[in-house]
């Protein structure tokens, strides 16, 4: 059976219960009242179930498996969300500009956001392949998409980083490609025989040369004393 905790200062908890979905009871009961609710430790897998939640203004999704594809219904009055180890990833049907787009469409109020630990947010959390430039064009590109962010993943927004989103930031998009993309077309040229040969069927040649290098005249051979030889 499912727990639901509700608190004081208009707190909703509703963690750890795996719940692929959210349970209606939840927007019917406590929607026109919950200010920050706590859906973390699920198996979410879509946010059907948040349009009742209109005075929402924290929500809370981390270790959930949201994909880039999860809708997110509008809630205008929310300032803060975070989506910490979800499955935000790089694909090339479904990528971060979607997301963002969404977010900048539905949530216009958000000043707080986070991704920490998904595919989508290059730093060494979520791969040991990155490095703090990966992430930094990251950061240039979300603040590009969303200039009134105040707080992104674990940093603050300094002014300085925003002036340099809106200067840069449309040149940072990545889009990883596809598993299939990722294995390159062999090419038809080669510079080795495309048939192994049989042994004794080689065309190589065997020859006596005519002119013996010693060395001497090496230019390597100047700096070399003789008692050193």
């Amino acid at each position: 059976m499912h727990s639901i905790n509700l608190f004081v200062h208009f707190q909703l908890s509703f963690v750890g219960q795996e719940a692929e979905s959210i349970p209606g009871i939840i927007g019917s009961k406590y929607g026109k009242v919950v200010k920050i609710l706590d859906l973390s430790y699920n198996q979410l897998r879509s946010l059907k179930g948040l349009q009742g939640f209109e005075n929402l203004e924290e929500l809370i999704l981390d270790n959930n498996q949201l994909g880039d594809d999860v809708e997110i219904p509008q809630l205008t009055k929310l300032h803060t969300l975070t989506l910490n180890k979800n499955r935000i990833s790089f694909s090339i049907f479904t990528n971060l500009e979607v997301l963002l787009d969404k977010i900048a469409h539905n949530l216009p109020s958000l000043k707080y956001l986070s991704l920490l630990s998904n595919q989508a947010c290059p730093n060494e959390l979520s791969s040991l392949h990155r490095d703090e430039e990966d992430y930094q064009r990251y950061r240039y590109y979300v603040l590009y998409r969303l200039p009134n962010l105040t707080f992104l993943d674990s940093r603050p927004v300094r002014s300085k980083e925003r002036e340099e989103a809106q200067r840069v930031g449309s040149y940072m998009k990545i889009v990883a490609p596809s598993a299939n993309e990722m294995v390159k077309e062999k090419s038809p040229y080669s510079p080795l025989p495309s048939n192994t040969m049989a042994p004794g069927d080689h065309k190589g040649t065997f020859g006596r040369c005519r002119y013996i290098y010693f060395g001497k005249h090496s230019e390597g051979n100047r700096f070399i004393r003789n008692d050193e030889l």
